[in-house]
């Protein structure tokens, strides 16, 4: 039996720029608006208390979740035992000889505004990402032709241990979707873009076009986890949803959208089982009818609350 209290308490004594929740609905932090109970929810302050964190929990076999903005996660409605840990207080922001330094809790979409508003190019296509610069370097995001790799000079990580690396472009292996960093369980702490220089009226134009041409196919109106699936080689997601009849596809209070199939929406108090019971759904559709087998974008962690049942619409 874990004693909560006693690692609450030995949290508290040795943090020094965080704050801790007990028992916190995970809903309040995913854009789903999914989400059981974190048994502990941190907020850390700066990378000492991250690694003192890990550390502690390292040494105390307290299992660990990094939460960015919760925004391409599906988190199940059990919730997640041990500790969860958010960067999202890592915000600092600054740009020196065309390289932007910028904490992992930041939104990535503020960083491609900064970008502009100095005068440099790079990170264009980032306008319309929703999650962290750290969630934007764990996955390698990506969007209309431009990914994260392509402008991302260094990362300062953590160990699982509490450890303090810097790792080069090429040393996170960056490719679609993947990084080094889920592999060996890092934690971002810090990310370096480096810029080119450019025109602010080119950079409106191109920042402008992305924006309207996202408003108007994404279902930005319903709470969602973004695009669900990676693209198939050879082939798009959304158009083999799209072509299976898909689009409109309830389970729950979770729907295929009708605006664009590759996301899935939360259209009437939905739970994460809505959403994990759809994807497979959907998953199943697409492999009997085309042979291809979609893997998910998205991340699902944590626990299952019940044995589901059929609740197809």
């Amino acid at each position: 039996m874990v004693d909560k209290k006693l690692i609450e308490q030995d949290l508290k004594r040795q943090l020094t720029n965080s704050t801790i929740k007990t028992d916190e609905p995970l809903k309040n932090y995913t854009y789903t608006e999914t989400g059981g109970p974190a048994d502990f929810y941190i907020t850390v302050g700066d990378f000492d208390d991250a690694c003192k964190v890990l550390h502690y929990c390292s040494e105390n076999h307290v299992p660990v979740t990094y939460l960015g903005n919760g925004s391409n996660i599906i988190i199940r409605d059990g919730g997640i035992r041990g500790v969860v840990l958010n960067l999202l207080a890592l915000t600092h922001l600054n740009i020196e000889d065309n390289v932007i330094t910028v904490g992992s809790g930041r939104a990535i979409i503020d960083v491609s505004r900064f970008a502009r508003d100095n005068t440099v190019s790079g990170l264009e296509f980032a306008c319309g990402i929703p999650g962290s610069v750290g969630g934007a370097v764990y996955m390698n995001a990506g969007a209309y032709g431009g990914e994260v790799k392509d402008c991302l000079l260094e990362a300062t990580v953590a160990t699982e241990h509490g450890e303090l690396l810097t790792l080069s472009n090429e040393e996170l292996e960056l490719a679609y979707r993947r990084s080094i960093i889920q592999e060996n369980n890092y934690v971002i702490l810090e990310a370096k873009f480096k810029m080119t220089p450019a025109k602010i009226e080119d950079i409106n134009a191109m920042m402008d076009d992305l924006t309207e041409r996202r408003e108007s196919k994404q279902p930005l109106e319903y709470p969602s986890c973004g695009s669900v699936f990676q693209r198939p080689p050879g082939n798009f997601a959304g158009k083999l949803i799209q072509d299976s009849g898909l689009q409109g596809y309830r389970i729950g209070g979770v729907e295929v959208s009708k605006k664009h199939a590759g996301f899935m929406v939360n259209v009437d108090n939905g739970t994460a089982g809505d959403y994990e019971d759809l994807i497979n759904f959907v998953k199943n559709t697409v492999l009997e009818n085309y042979g291809i087998e979609l893997d998910t974008e998205v991340r699902v962690i944590g626990e299952p609350v019940y044995k589901r049942v059929d609740r197809h619409k």
